[in-house]
């Protein structure tokens, strides 16, 4: 499936057989999460796409080839591949263990073809060995959803109550991890969406409701994954002082203006961006030990183009995965 053009839907076409360079694995795809940053590369919200593009970047996958002096996998192995493909090695960021912020990274379906396809080209620096306890659907949104949530739970802290702001892909995964460790998880859906307010409370959420108004008792921390910043001063309000609010979206709408006492009090307003390959081996170890369980609907890859619009509007049940 291929983006030719910001705003012009994805379309079905046949292409040359990816070639592989030195330290690049040949990948043949299992399966291909779709997310909610796909939805930004092809809206243009995200401004610098390769194009023509292939996107998608929870590729699960067998290695049908390697390229020169690669020789971290063989022949048949699943790996994964993630958003962040490529880094410099050598920038400040790269070298203190900050890959995520390199200036240099190239992305997974954004400057790299990614996963919308039958076969796919990967960095093997980049790719992760798939737990044997999680079937190809089931892993793909570990990739990603679960990946940049693990990232953002790190980043709020040991909080005892968690707030969830926008309940997909990414919260219900972290929720599973955050009840394995012992905290409180408050899930903040759009107000009157049962079905959101359900499923949080079935993957282990102890309430749920409107996300513009506060929770039954103050958070220790929030994590925005819905790319709306009229959530930032609600997640603000719903913080005790010296909460952490965490933006874990790559886009996200103009955040309103409000007044300086919601953020005083020593709360504190911060970003997730990408992930690095620490997350990534951290995360896929930690998954079977929870376990986390993904939740999944499945769609051939010809129908990318209405499974990210159901994505759009909100009608996905957990995660959304194509398979080839």
């Amino acid at each position: 499936m291929v983006l030719d053009a910001p705003g012009r839907p994805l379309r079905l076409a046949s292409l040359p057989d990816p070639r592989l360079g030195p330290g690049q694995v040949l990948l043949r795809v299992r399966a291909c999460g779709v997310c909610r940053t796909d939805l930004h590369v092809v809206d243009g919200e995200l401004t610098e796409p390769k194009l023509p593009l292939v996107p998608g970047h929870q590729i699960v996958a067998t290695v049908e080839a390697c390229g020169p002096g690669a020789a971290r996998f063989t022949s048949g192995q699943r790996v994964g591949v993630a958003w962040l493909g490529w880094t410099c090695g050598a920038c400040r960021y790269c070298r203190s263990g900050q890959e995520n912020l390199c200036p240099h990274a190239r992305f997974t379906g954004y400057q790299i073809d990614g996963g919308y396809a039958e076969l796919a080209v990967a960095d093997e620096r980049f790719c992760y060995p798939i737990p044997e306890d999680y079937p190809d659907l089931q892993a793909a949104p570990l990739l990603c959803a679960g990946l940049i949530g693990y990232r953002c739970l790190r980043t709020a802290g040991p909080a005892e109550v968690l707030g969830l702001y926008g309940f997909g892909a990414a919260a219900h995964i972290v929720t599973q991890v955050a009840r394995h460790r012992g905290q409180r998880v408050f899930a903040f859906v759009r107000a009157g969406d049962r079905e959101a307010a359900r499923f949080a409370l079935e993957m282990g959420a102890e309430w749920a409701g409107d996300s513009l108004q506060p929770g039954p008792e103050p958070l220790d921390a929030a994590i925005i994954f819905a790319p709306a910043g009229e959530l930032v001063p609600a997640a603000l309000r719903a913080v005790r002082p010296g909460g952490v609010v965490v933006c874990g979206g790559i886009h996200m709408s103009d955040i309103p203006s409000f007044p300086y006492e919601l953020l005083w009090g020593e709360r504190v307003l911060r970003s997730v961006a990408n992930l690095t390959r620490r997350d990534g081996e951290e995360f896929l170890e930690l998954a079977p030990r929870v376990p986390v369980r993904t939740e999944v609907e499945v769609h051939p890859l010809e129908e990318a183009v209405p499974a990210l619009e159901r994505l759009r509007r909100g009608a996905v049940r957990g995660a959304a995965v194509l398979v080839p």
